[in-house]
């Protein structure tokens, strides 16, 4: 594929194990926000184990652009036939194509698949390596007449090459909890003293309620995570979405190939009795070189009160304030996650529609939900946990 910029060359690469893609991981660690879920041997994992492979409705077009023999920039991309996995939800506009008679599958979509997590999409070493990324995406979606292109979860400065494409903004929302600074917490009975008294005291009912119940926890980290663990872990995980009449996006091969080769980025939490018999798990990714936390999966073998709330976000909590971690992000959406000290963070999407009658209609209906989002955020602004300063 050529470009305006005749000195660089875009390749597309079908996949994620393309020898050609080796400097990825070393491009990645260059930006603003380089994810664990952006190395390539997780996209590896996923594509290998089938969890996002062209059979599952994610063929990989994976974009890198290269001048000379240095490769300068590169994303994630996939042709997608359906909407599954993405958590920035475009099946309306599916429909309306439907409606109209036009096909809105395959589209293009460049995105971490099953994981919402903010951080750097599209890796490059500047300004102008990215915005040759971004001619890239928009002429790949033109060659194979495709209805459109997504880039989710993105960093500014990948939000801002795209609107510099024209393409159109959408705002969303997750909630994030901080460590405190410059002084970080001391404990986790510190982080609860800087709650609202109401908030404090729902927290330490809820905690009390899973003692009762007679359950602690074990946290194993990276090696530690054995292969009963993750067996475990599995059939906790299957649990969750067989409760929602639901099937699993990440097959046990997946959790396989990422403690094999991203063993040093996963924390779990695992659930007992006093006898020793394990009823829940939850697996927290971990990114040592930010400080930073992510709540994944979890799952229980029976319902107990509160555990949730305590192997999902109390543990973790716990486990941050110890290691002195400077950021727990709880995943998308979740009001409820305000109660427990994570705070509504903005989120971001950039979206890329070939039929101009189509364009004008969701940059329409963009302004206003953008408008709606605004208000929504600031609403929950209003009613933060922690008590006002001083």
């Amino acid at each position: 594929m050529k470009t305006a910029q005749l000195d660089y060359v875009i390749r597309v690469h079908e996949n994620p194990a393309d020898p050609a893609l080796a400097p990825w991981n070393r491009l990645l660690a260059q930006q603003s926000q380089p994810t664990p879920f952006m190395r390539l041997e997780y996209f590896r994992a996923l594509h290998e184990s089938g969890s996002a492979a062209a059979r599952s409705g994610w063929r990989p077009q994976f974009l890198s652009v290269w001048h000379g023999d240095e490769m300068v920039a590169a994303c994630p991309a996939y042709l997608k036939s359906h909407s599954y996995g993405e958590y920035v939800f475009d099946w309306a506009w599916a429909d309306a194509y439907q409606r109209h008679g036009l096909a809105y599958y395959p589209k293009l979509l460049v995105a971490v698949p099953f994981t919402p997590v903010p951080g750097s999409r599209l890796l490059a070493t500047d300004e102008a390596a990215r915005q040759v990324l971004m001619q890239g995406l928009e002429a790949l979606a033109r060659q194979q007449t495709l209805s459109s292109a997504h880039l989710l979860f993105g960093t500014a400065a990948d939000h801002q090459a795209a609107q510099a494409q024209g393409w159109m903004e959408r705002q969303g929302v997750q909630f994030h909890w901080q460590n405190r600074c410059p002084e970080p917490y001391a404990g986790f009975e510190d982080f609860l003293a800087s709650l609202q008294r109401e908030k404090r005291k729902k927290i330490q009912q809820e905690r009390r309620r899973v003692r009762e119940a007679g359950i602690w926890f074990e946290a194993r980290q990276g090696a530690q995570i054995v292969e009963q663990d993750w067996d475990f872990f599995y059939r906790c995980y299957q649990l969750t979405y067989r409760a929602h009449h639901s099937t699993p996006y990440l097959s046990r091969d997946f959790f396989a190939r990422v403690a094999d080769t991203m063993a040093e980025h996963w924390l779990l939490f695992i659930a007992c009795r006093a006898d020793g018999s394990r009823v829940a798990a939850s697996l927290i990714a971990l990114d040592p070189a930010q400080g930073a936390a992510y709540g994944r999966y979890w799952g229980a073998v029976e319902p107990i009160s509160c555990l949730h709330f305590e192997a999902c976000y109390y543990q973790p909590l716990q486990w941050c304030i110890e290691q002195g971690y400077r950021r727990f992000e709880g995943g998308a959406q979740g009001e409820h996650k305000m109660a427990r000290g994570l705070l509504p963070v903005p989120t971001r999407s950039s979206h890329w529609l070939a039929h101009p009658g189509f364009k004008e209609a969701v940059a329409d209906f963009l302004a206003q939900e953008g408008q709606a989002m605004r208000g929504y955020v600031d609403e929950l602004e209003s009613h933060q946990p922690f008590k006002a300063p001083g």
